[in-house]
């Protein structure tokens, strides 16, 4: 039997269609479902605290595990990035996209249901205060690094910008498959005459485009220098304000001295160099100055899967 809450997803053709007001009846979950759930927000089912609210995990009755983001009052978001949320992951599917399975807004309350992912953020595995006993492989990284540059290329085909990639908003399910999260001030890009959006610079600091940052411009390119950023993270298992001064360099053979020198002493030596140089070329372009000078999605996805056909041995011919 089918689970009674049904996935918030239509066609991007439809997209159209959709107005602010939340008219997706259904998806909306009765609140005292979800205090069953969670047993009424209990702490022990306390899982995280983002810039919307409080995640909490729990439990439907028809079995579903579910992640469940409940706004706070004190919140700088509200309404708008709710019903934005709601909007862009209604109409856009993908399997590196987190689901959305419903919303709640009775009791003057906003709260949004996702698919739980039980192996929480890529910053949790990369670096913190409570990292795992055994560090992901250089292949493990890469394969996450494609799956959310195919969930941004897709993002980007259809014509929304995400406008908030860090390392905390990939989140890995159980297999850790990459799923991209946290769409509250995504944006829809502009029309084919308009070269950019200019709008208030939303976002973390260490992960905005020089361009967003200065002079609010957005663009597709704003998510692919953050994506760099994610990338120079992966490889190097630290925060991006640690890697600065090094992004900040116009020399490239520097830059990639530099690098053979950050990269995380857990893979290092499991790396084969076409595959770093491939990576970190890869990054470096993302994190060009002029967004002009940035690939695209689809080119970023290219190169990474690029760099883990470098990586994977060679299969030799059996002799005859």
């Amino acid at each position: 039997m089918g689970s009674k809450y049904s996935k918030a997803t239509n066609s991007i053709n439809d997209a159209s269609n959709l107005s602010y007001g939340i008219p997706f009846e259904n998806y909306r979950v009765p609140f005292v479902d979800l205090e069953e759930a969670t047993n009424n927000f209990d702490d022990k089912f306390f899982i995280g605290e983002g810039g919307f609210g409080k995640v909490y995990r729990g439990v439907l009755r028809d079995g579903t595990k579910v992640a469940l983001k409940k706004h706070k009052r004190e919140s700088s978001q509200g309404i708008e990035e709710f019903e934005t949320e709601i909007e862009i992951l209604s109409f856009c599917s993908h399997p590196h996209l987190v689901s959305l399975i419903g919303f709640c807004d009775e009791r003057n309350e906003m709260i949004l249901i996702y698919d739980y992912m039980e192996n929480g953020n890529l910053k949790s595995h990369l670096y913190g205060s409570d990292l795992p006993t055994m560090s992901m492989s250089w292949e493990q990284r890469l394969e996450i690094c494609i799956g959310a540059a195919r969930g941004l290329h897709y993002l980007h085909t259809n014509g929304v910008i995400h406008r908030d990639v860090k390392c905390t908003n990939i989140l890995l399910d159980e297999n850790f498959v990459p799923k991209i999260t946290d769409f509250g001030i995504s944006k829809t890009m502009p029309e084919l005459d308009q070269t950019h959006l200019s709008t208030i610079v939303r976002g973390n600091i260490g992960y905005i485009a020089p361009e967003y940052a200065l002079w609010g411009q957005l663009t597709e390119k704003s998510d692919v220098y953050s994506f760099g950023v994610v990338l120079f993270e992966v490889l190097c298992a630290r925060p991006a304000l640690y890697l600065s001064e090094m992004m900040s360099s116009d020399d490239e053979t520097q830059k990639m001295g530099q690098l053979e020198q950050i990269v995380d002493p857990a893979i290092a030596a499991k790396i084969r160099p076409e595959s770093l140089r491939m990576f970190g070329e890869t990054a470096m372009k993302c994190l060009a100055p002029s967004s002009k000078n940035r690939p695209s999605m689809g080119d970023v996805l290219w190169k990474l899967e690029y760099a883990l056909c470098l990586q994977e041995p060679t299969i030799q011919d059996d002799p005859e």
